[in-house]
């Protein structure tokens, strides 16, 4: 009799049978196990929500279930993007407009880009070229050129540094082509799965050569901000903006972009582009502005 009592007492408190979750039904369980295998975020959001609110004595299970399922993909990503080459991962889109007007006016006015991005374990890469032309009864009026190439290397989930070279060609601001190349620090300030906003700063230098002959190098200060916002499911907001401050010379450009998905990879954008240039050619207004809507291809 004693001796029962002493073994009982004598159990190691590792055996002792810890408090389990409260039984998730299995109906229940078997809905969010569906949701995770199809991989929809916002369904998954949407199954998490009424699972928590039909089951309240369950919401410690159904974290749970949320934090593997979380833990899974966030490695599975990983793996994914450290067995790429450099070749791999590329995504892109390309965009053209056009329009023409005839009659007491004629007017013709031709938008296309291009742009490039991969997304690496450690290093992020963005390319783009963007061309505008207008001509106004017979006479070219716009006539800009620009192609960057930005590449990132990130030091964990915020914190990355950058750099920047840039080339540019306006001959109405009375260049023929302006050189930049920039490098420094970002951060994401915003990361989620429908909204980014990426913060950098840095030291710039710049290169200007003039229609007329000449040229200008200069060191400059650079911040930008990058910001996307996918709305809702088919309809986004893009943020550019970027400044270049020096002592005689500040140029400010913010491209904003509204976008909407058409048919499969077809979507239409609507884009206000604004340029500021503190100190232009004689004859030139400071501020230049330019809506422009393509049409835009994704691959």
């Amino acid at each position: 009799m004693h001796f029962w009592k002493i073994c009982v007492i004598c159990i190691p408190a590792s055996f002792v049978v810890q408090p389990a979750f409260a039984r998730l039904p299995d109906p229940v369980r078997a809905m969010i196990e569906a949701a995770f295998e199809d991989g929809n975020t916002a369904a998954i959001a949407t199954v998490i929500a009424l699972a928590k609110r039909t089951n309240p004595d369950d919401t410690a299970e159904i974290d749970a279930m949320q934090a593997a399922y979380d833990a899974e993909q966030a490695e599975t990503r990983e793996d994914q993007l450290r067995a790429r080459s450099a070749f791999d991962g590329w995504s892109g889109e390309g965009e053209v407009g056009f329009s023409q007007s005839t009659g007491n006016s004629d007017n013709l006015n031709l938008s296309a880009g291009i742009a490039l991005s991969r997304e690496g374990l450690r290093w992020r890469h963005d390319f783009r070229a963007r061309a505008d032309s207008q001509r106004s009864n017979g006479a070219t009026t716009r006539e800009q050129f620009l192609v960057a190439l930005q590449p990132q290397y990130k030091f964990g989930e915020h914190l990355f540094t950058f750099g920047l070279l840039q080339y540019e060609r306006d001959r109405f601001q009375n260049y023929s082509a302006r050189y930049t190349a920039s490098g420094g620090l970002g951060y994401r300030a915003v990361d989620e799965d429908d909204l980014t906003l990426d913060l950098s700063f840095g030291p710039a230098w710049r290169r200007t050569e003039f229609i007329g002959g000449g040229a200008d190098s200069s060191i400059t200060g650079f911040a930008s901000l990058d910001l996307q916002w996918d709305i809702t499911d088919g309809f986004a907001l893009r943020e550019r903006a970027s400044a270049l401050l020096e002592s005689e010379t500040t140029t400010f450009t913010s491209e904003t972009s509204l976008e909407a998905r058409l048919i499969g990879a077809l979507s239409g954008r609507l884009t206000y582009l604004v340029e500021y240039e503190s100190d232009p050619p004689d004859g030139r207004k400071k501020t230049d502005t330019l809506t422009r809507a393509t049409i835009v291809y994704d691959f």
